[in-house]
């Protein structure tokens, strides 16, 4: 609702909207009312383009869908946000190394003063003692300079960690999906982009994870029962991720594994590991008590050059899975050679 928006204009544009969701067959959460509400109002060349691209593939619109449209085009999450957060990180890391070496400089410095002391000589009694005693003033005067700094930098510190853990948190919607905690394609793209400039020769095994009949699932419980479910399967597919490997939220229904400097082999036996591990698992509702159906997954494993864009390692393991999804699920499907 816009502000110079009379009530009765405001009443017929949150009603619009709700309809366009209930065409769209999407619940109406505040973020997918937010999104239809300024597609309908056309704020946003670009947002609508990418929803009428969506729609004009053939491809449903999903809770996931929505929910990217919407960071990427109402939050603004533009890729200078995201320079932005490397570039304090930057910032914050020199103030926390210079604040380190101006105390270590410091501290030198008045061991120096304190070592002259002893190497002062002079024929005059006098004028030694003179010097001795400027000297001590002088070093005396300086310590109580370095504790004001010290007490400042700890301020300091304070301050930056504060800010690193304001941080944290802006990263943290940057760069993760909010549903399941994992990792988004914006995160892939820069780990991508950052193992690149480290070894443009490195091999990365990546290992798509398709949740079978999850339509069929939504349907039938509907979209927030099956966002729980969608949440439960990721902590269990992030289970056997280890600390290098990662995990990736690439669609709706859909995780992208990324293993650098795994064979195709080794993820291939990891993709069935996590294939077993899925299947056992067993969901009852909270609210009902009703046992729910099994859940199984049709996985796909290759491996590409870290030169290989986000959305051609995505295109391309999900094919393994596509081309025969139709006649076959729960499987582990890995690529020839």
């Amino acid at each position: 609702m816009q502000y110079h928006d009379s009530i009765k204009q405001a009443e017929e544009k949150m009603h619009a909207a709700i309809k366009q969701l209930q065409l769209w067959h999407i619940p109406a959460t505040p973020i997918n009312y937010t999104v239809s509400y300024h597609y309908l109002n056309q704020n946003s060349k670009s947002l609508n383009n990418t929803i009428e691209k969506q729609l004009a593939t053939g491809k449903k619109l999903d809770n996931f869908f929505l929910s990217e449209v919407y960071h990427q085009f109402i939050l603004k999450q533009s890729g200078f946000r995201s320079e932005l957060i490397d570039d304090l990180d930057e910032v914050l890391d020199d103030l926390h190394a210079n604040s380190k070496q101006s105390s270590v400089c410091t501290a030198h410095l008045i061991n120096q003063l304190d070592n002259n002391i002893a190497n002062l000589q002079s024929t005059n009694k006098n004028d030694v003692l003179r010097a001795i005693k400027g000297i001590r003033q002088s070093s005396e005067h300086f310590k109580l300079e370095q504790e004001k700094l010290a007490e400042q930098l700890r301020l300091s510190q304070r301050s930056t960690d504060a800010l690193r853990t304001e941080l944290d948190e802006v990263k943290k919607e940057v760069y993760l999906d909010s549903l399941t905690g994992l990792y988004n394609r914006k995160a892939m793209s820069k780990h991508l982009d950052t193992w690149l400039s480290n070894d443009p020769t490195k091999q990365v095994a990546a290992i798509v994870v398709n949740i079978d009949h999850f339509s069929q699932m939504n349907e039938r419980f509907g979209p927030l029962l099956s966002d729980v479910l969608l949440a439960k399967i990721a902590k269990k597919i992030s289970s056997y991720v280890g600390e290098s490997g990662l995990p990736v939220r690439s669609a709706g229904d859909e995780f992208l594994i990324l293993l650098p400097d795994v064979e195709r082999n080794i993820a291939g036996e990891i993709a069935e590991k996590i294939r077993q591990g899925v299947e056992k698992l067993r969901f009852v509702s909270s609210k009902s008590g009703t046992r729910l159906p099994p859940m199984t997954l049709s996985i796909g494993v290759s491996d590409y050059n870290v030169a290989t864009s986000a959305n051609a390692i995505i295109k391309q393991t999900r094919a393994l899975i596509n081309d025969i999804s139709q006649t076959l699920t729960n499987h582990v499907n890995i690529a020839s050679s």
